[in-house]
Parts: C-alpha cells; sequence; structure tokens
C-alpha cells in the first residue's frame, strides 16, 4: 500500500517533472509572464514591518543552503528574527525535482509549521536526497513530513497536486527572473542582492541597514 502511494506521487507530478526536463524552468515564465501574481504563500518570520527586509532564496538539495541553516540562520534568528529587527523571508528554488518535492512537504504544513519542517529537511539533507531513485526520495520526504506530525491523508494530498506544482515552478522562476537569482543561498537585503556570507559579514549589513532606518 504504502509502495502504491508513493508510486502515485511519482506519477502524479511526472508531468512537471517532464516539463522540467524539456522545458526547463523557463517555460513557466513565459507561461505565466503576463500574470504577475500567484497563489503561493509567502513564508515569512520576523516583524512585518520592519524596514529591513532579508530575502532568502534556497534550494532543499542545496548542501550549501544545509550549511546556512545549521549555521548562519540560528544566529540570524536569535539575534534579528525573533527580537523583531528584520523581515525574513524564505523563497524556494527548484533547480531540481527532490527540491521541488522537498517544498511540497513543508509547505504542506502550512505557515505555521513550514520553517520546523523546513529545518528537519535541511538536518536529513544528506539522507534523504541521496535515498536513490524518485520513488526513494518520495519515501524519506514523506518520513519527515510524518515526523512533523502530518497524515497520510495530507501528504497524499499535498503531493500529487501536479497544480500546484507547476504553479510554484512558475512562481519561483518568476522571482529568480526579478530579482536576478542564479545560485543558492542566495539574499536580498532591502533590495540589494548577496550571495552566501558568513554571519558576521550578514550582521554587519544589517546593522548598517537598520542604523540608516533609524533603528
Amino acid at each position: 500500500m504504502q509502495k502504491a502511494l508513493i508510486a502515485a506521487v511519482v506519477i502524479a507530478v511526472a508531468g512537471v517533472g517532464a516539463w522540467f526536463v524539456t522545458q526547463g524552468p523557463d517555460a513557466a515564465a513565459t507561461e505565466n509572464s503576463e500574470a504577475q501574481s500567484f497563489d503561493v504563500v509567502e513564508m515569512v518570520q520576523g516583524n512585518p514591518d520592519s524596514p529591513v527586509e532579508v530575502i532568502e532564496y534556497a534550494s532543499f538539495t542545496c548542501p550549501h543552503c544545509a550549511s546556512f541553516h545549521a549555521n548562519q540562520y540560528e544566529d540570524l534568528k536569535a539575534n534579528y528574527i525573533d527580537n523583531g529587527q528584520i523581515r525574513f523571508v524564505y523563497r524556494e528554488v527548484y533547480f531540481d525535482q527532490p527540491g521541488l518535492w522537498a517544498s511540497m512537504i513543508a509547505r504542506c504544513g502550512g505557515e505555521m509549521r513550514f520553517f520546523g519542517i523546513s529545518n528537519l529537511i535541511y538536518e536529513q539533507q544528506q539522507s534523504w536526497a541521496r535515498a536513490g531513485d524518485g520513488a526513494a526520495i518520495a519515501a524519506s520526504l514523506r518520513d519527515i513530513g510524518k515526523v512533523a506530525g502530518l497524515s497520510e491523508e495530507d501528504l497524499d494530498a499535498c503531493l500529487t497536486d501536479a497544480e500546484k506544482a507547476q504553479e510554484l515552478m512558475a512562481w519561483y522562476q518568476s522571482n529568480a527572473e526579478a530579482d536576478g537569482i542564479s545560485s543558492t543561498p542566495s539574499f536580498l537585503i532591502n533590495g540589494q542582492l548577496y550571495s552566501n556570507m558568513s554571519y558576521d559579514e550578514m550582521a554587519a549589513i544589517l546593522d548598517q541597514e537598520l542604523a540608516d532606518a533609524g533603528q
């Protein structure tokens, strides 16, 4: 039964996967070039009214992103997000199908669970991302979702939503083109694009932005 459900997941997003290979993410932007709004929830932490905004672009299959979330992000959260100094936005980048599936699992829990599930996905990246074929990866991601409290029914509904998968792809490509994203992790700090950096480097930038804003 479990194998059948996992197979259904792979089959349901097969159209997205084929489109991934034959057309690539650029197709999403082309198909949605006239529509600038998407039915995709922005995942936000911190103070929504802060004059300093950090947007992280990251892929769940990116080792550098996993390292950032295990290290710099923890200090960033403690010193700038939790105390309301900044508005932090996390946006997924889809370089491959497993990264898209991981995003669909993380988003399956809604806004309240997203960052907690994301942390689990990054913590276990070395395991699930190398689980084998698509079915094995999907099974490993489902296990993470269940640890986070998602039911089999929740996971089935989220992972077999091919329409949502295509919308996420279009949303990602629209954002990436607008902000010039070509690698992960990348950061927009009040509109200025930065590549991966140490916590001290990021803190210095944030402190200057906060000072300029009179905070």
